[in-house]
């Protein structure tokens, strides 16, 4: 039996699972294809009768009823972004000198969304349906806000499919149904809705009030380099010892 390469998988294997505790377990790179989608629909899409389903996004855009998952319907979504954010400033005037800028406030811009549409059209039927919900075109009505708004919630995934950044927008809706292409040329693709969505303000699912402090990443990083070198370092001299 080799008992000196026994040895050294053997050290080789508590080495691994010692440098694995020191390193980055959120380790790997975010892909823009892996991603995730959940329509929390308004008040005026749900459903008033007994037993009936409550989300409308689950009846039209996929043709059930009932029971259906939210986020069955973000699988329609083909391409989402996640929001941006900027901070308004204005001029600080009581000072000398050169202008300073100081926060005043946040802007938030709109998003846009393209869903995969069915045969049926039932995923440009649903966003119509919801905007009839702020302005009926048959009656000029106008209808109450908190009928049409709704949430969006959008996450990045990573390899594993696992939840690792997540936002909200609060108080969204469809303001734009972008016009669709029909073409008769047999390599078309698959036809589209693009949606512009305008929403009162975003939210980060991820508590900021809990993020690693950046001072914190930062040490560990160092220890865990630092410790990292010494055990390579000392392992041909373990080695070298049995």
């Amino acid at each position: 039996m080799d008992f000196g390469g026994l040895i050294e998988a053997s050290a080789s294997s508590v080495l691994n699972e010692l440098l694995a505790s020191f390193r980055d377990p959120d380790g790997g790179m975010a892909l823009p294809s892996s991603y995730e989608v959940l329509f929390l629909p308004p008040s005026g899409t749900r459903a008033t009768s007994p037993g009936a389903s409550t989300n409308l996004f689950s009846q039209v855009l996929l043709g059930q009823v009932g029971g259906q998952e939210q986020r069955e319907v973000g699988y329609q979504c083909n391409s989402i972004a996640f929001p941006a954010r900027g901070i308004d400033t204005t001029p600080d005037e009581n000072i000398y000198g050169p202008a300073r800028k100081i926060a005043s406030g946040y802007t938030y811009a709109p998003i846009t969304g393209k869903f995969y549409c069915h045969n049926d059209m039932r995923e440009k039927k649903f966003f119509e349906t919801w905007q009839r919900l702020a302005y009926n075109p048959q009656t000029f009505a106008m209808g109450y806000y908190d009928d049409y708004v709704g949430t969006i919630q959008i996450y990045q995934l990573d390899q594993e499919k696992n939840r690792r950044y997540g936002c909200e927008l609060i108080e969204c809706f469809p303001t734009d149904i972008a016009e669709q292409t029909l073409d008769a040329s047999p390599a078309a693709s698959v036809q589209e809705v693009t949606v512009t969505f305008s929403y009162r303000y975003w939210k980060n699912l991820t508590d900021e009030g809990q993020l690693p402090k950046p001072l914190l990443d930062r040490l560990q990083n160092v220890l865990g380099d630092q410790v990292e070198r010494q055990l390579l370092n000392r392992i041909p001299k373990v080695l070298s010892r049995l």
